[in-house]
């Protein structure tokens, strides 16, 4: 009986087993059939731009100080009290506004006693010219010696350069009494007065500050690279495009208002460059009606039209970031997506300028980049991205679309296909 028993089992495990076998056949024939059916993936309709020299114009920024140029100290030119201050401390003065009084009295004694030494120097003059008169009339006469009638010359002369100190003693004297009124050299904002009224004032004496705010100017270095750039700019008869430059405060920023800008020309691009920095000193000059903007506050100025000439860009959104860094698809002689490792250079907009790495006629995939893989068969179609051609313009509007997806080189084309298709397009 247990032999029997035994066989029994041993045969329903055999049947068993070799449905397991059978079983596993067929996931193994369908596994296979479904891996064939990848391989036979359709192609992939993606937009295709292909690859040419551009000239593109970049917006650049770079950080600078506000200052005052024609700012002025203005100083006592004389000793005294002082007597009275004529404006209000902070307030805006013109230029010849009455600023100080220093007290006139001692100078207006001293021109009063040099009207005085004028007019004595003066009389004598006249009596020196009489004698001289007559001394001549008698020497013709050979009444008096010649010597007498030198005498009465030189008795002239001498005379006549009284007069001449007397006068310039007395023009001095009204000098010094004009400064007792200390007036406005130039427009501006003063600041508070350092000397109290009824102290003493000892030449020269600073006694305020005036700084003219508008306009204003804003020093601040660039790279040698954008200074070549302005220059060139400026040789190819472009420097009313190549000069237009904002001024922002940054901190002037809220939720509800933008930061707060001037508009104005670059005034002065320097002649060397700085060895240490490898930077260019230059200088802008801006309209500041509104006297919002103050001497020594720190501000970013912007260039808006910084051409770099004759480079090759591809839209931001067709750069991703592969293992060995950037890289775009091109669709090579076959009709396939490659990957190309590329340098990068800097951004215009919603465009990514290309350092090394493509050539002209490359063809680049510049959409669905997030469902192309290498080795792809691709169906090209004409590119009519929302992306703007690379123009003179391409720095100022990024899109021409209220709705375009604009990238900011690798991360923003990273940032803008995950939006797209859910993946992150980096392989």
């Amino acid at each position: 009986m247990r032999p029997n028993f035994l066989n029994r089992t041993l045969g329903l495990g055999g049947v068993m087993l070799v449905s397991l076998a059978l079983s596993a056949c067929g996931d193994d024939q369908q596994s296979s059939s479904q891996q064939g059916g990848g391989q036979q993936k359709p192609p992939v309709q993606a937009e295709v731009m292909d690859v040419k020299a551009h000239d593109v114009s970049l917006t650049k920024a770079y950080p600078a100080q506000v200052r005052s140029n024609r700012e002025v100290t203005v100083m006592g030119r004389v000793d005294g009290v002082l007597e009275a201050r004529h404006y209000r401390e902070g307030s805006m003065v013109e230029k010849g506004d009455k600023l100080f009084t220093i007290e006139p009295a001692p100078y207006e004694a001293t021109v009063e006693q040099n009207k005085a030494d004028l007019q004595s120097a003066q009389a004598e003059a006249y009596r020196a010219q009489r004698d001289a008169e007559r001394y001549a009339r008698l020497y013709k006469q050979n009444s008096v010696s010649q010597q007498q009638r030198d005498q009465a010359q030189a008795d002239l002369r001498t005379a006549q350069a009284s007069v001449a100190q007397a006068k310039a003693a007395l023009d001095s004297a009204q000098i010094d009494l004009g400064y007792t009124e200390v007036n406005a050299p130039v427009s501006g904002m003063i600041s508070l007065s350092e000397v109290n009224v009824g102290n003493l004032v000892q030449a020269p004496e600073e006694l305020a500050t005036i700084t003219p705010l508008d306009p204003i100017e804003v020093r601040f270095s660039l790279p040698a690279d954008d200074a070549f750039a302005l220059r060139r700019q400026r040789q190819q008869g472009d420097a009313d495009v190549a000069d237009v430059a904002v001024l922002t405060a940054p901190d002037t920023k809220s939720a509800t208002h933008d930061a707060m800008q001037l508009k104005g020309r670059l005034d002065f691009l320097g002649s060397r460059v700085d060895e240490s920095t490898s930077t260019v000193q230059a200088e802008a000059v801006f309209e500041n009606a509104d006297q919002v903007f103050l001497p020594g506050q720190f501000v970013r100025v912007s260039l808006p039209n910084v051409m770099r000439y004759d480079v090759y860009a591809v839209p931001a959104v067709a750069v991703t970031e592969g293992l060995k860094g950037p890289q775009v698809y091109v669709v090579n002689g076959e009709g396939k997506a490659e990957a190309r490792f590329v340098s990068l250079g800097e951004v215009a907009g919603d465009w990514q300028i290309i350092t090394e790495g493509l050539n002209p006629g490359d063809r680049v995939i510049v959409s669905g980049i997030g469902t192309v893989s290498a080795g792809d068969a691709i169906d090209a179609q004409a590119f009519t991205g929302k992306v703007p051609e690379p123009q003179n313009n391409a720095g100022e509007n990024p899109s021409q679309e209220p709705d375009a997806q604009g990238g900011e080189g690798t991360q923003g084309a990273a940032r803008d296909t995950k939006e797209a298709t859910g993946q992150d397009g980096a392989n």
